[in-house]
């Protein structure tokens, strides 16, 4: 709670914002909301957002949801080693 997220929808919409409030469906309240847009064309991520603010985000759209701060890519341990 009161942390920054990221989170990504069906469909491939992403926001950040600071997690307010979660029920057991998922459905998520986020504060401070900015969507990371997308090019129409190829569907990559630009660098530019726009704001939301607050947001009530519904369950059954969300498909991942990551902290923005505090993460670090590990090593995966299920690679096989050269040889």
């Amino acid at each position: 709670m009161d942390k920054k997220i990221r989170v990504k929808f069906n469909g491939g919409r992403e926001v950040t914002g600071v997690l307010k409030g979660y029920d057991p469906l998922l459905n998520l309240v986020l504060d401070d909301t900015e969507e990371q847009l997308r090019d129409p064309e190829n569907n990559h991520l630009l660098d530019e957002s726009r704001s939301l603010g607050l947001i009530v985000c519904r369950g059954p759209a969300v498909i991942l949801i990551s902290p923005v701060d505090g993460t670090e890519e590990i090593a995966n341990p299920f690679v096989q080693a050269e040889e």
